[in-house]
């Protein structure tokens, strides 16, 4: 009996390492898919950033009606200010992730947090341009304001050009975002120090009620 009660317990614990094993490779196969789609979204938003600045850069247009540059609306300038920042961090934040490293809790919060900032000044340039684009295309009559697309329509042509290409990395960051929220916080719990403080709120609740 004792022996049958010792097979069955061998046969258990090779069991449950068998388990253990398939479930490590599991999630070694799926960390390396993470790693090669986040590097992807990483890279690509370069090549948009870039293209994206570059168009707007060389938009101009000279004609009977006037001339018109990038250069006379703030709102352009930050377009291609944040285009910059982004083709920079894009490529500086795939050079890391791109690397196999052990991950840790600081760089965990590092990505969580940059890429945040990331998606809104991306985010922040594309609504300010579909603001002015709009105000371009269609004036506002009520103000005295005509359309300036119909006097410069290359120009707006670029410029919608621009927004489209932006508004495409605006999508690759927010994906960004979900990728390193999970990361952060499926691997480490919140701070002890919100821990602590909301454990006293439930208790002061607790107690109240």
């Amino acid at each position: 009996m004792d022996k049958g009660i010792g097979v069955e317990l061998a046969t258990r614990s090779s069991i449950e390492m068998g388990n253990s094993v398939v479930d490590e490779e599991f999630e070694g196969k799926e960390a390396s898919l993470l790693r090669i789609v986040e590097t992807f979204l990483r890279l690509f938003p370069i090549c948009l950033c870039v293209t994206a600045l570059i168009i707007m850069l060389k938009n101009s247009e000279e004609n009977e009606y006037g001339s018109v540059a990038y250069s006379d609306l703030g709102a352009f300038r930050y377009l291609v200010h944040a285009n910059g920042i982004c083709a920079g961090y894009s490529l500086f934040s795939a050079v890391i992730v791109a690397v196999p490293r052990p991950s840790t809790m600081p760089k965990a919060w590092a990505f969580f947090l940059l890429d945040q900032v990331q998606t809104y000044i991306i985010l922040a340039a594309g609504a300010v341009l579909t603001e002015v684009l709009y105000l371009a295309e269609y004036g506002v009559p009520t103000a005295g304001w005509s359309s300036a697309c119909g006097s410069f329509g290359s120009f707006c042509h670029k410029i919608k050009a621009s927004l489209v290409i932006t508004f495409i990395a605006v999508v690759c960051y927010i994906l960004l975002s979900l990728i390193s929220s999970y990361r952060l916080f499926s691997k480490y719990d919140a701070p002890a120090e919100f821990n602590n403080n909301s454990n006293k709120d439930i208790g002061i609740a607790a107690f109240n009620g």
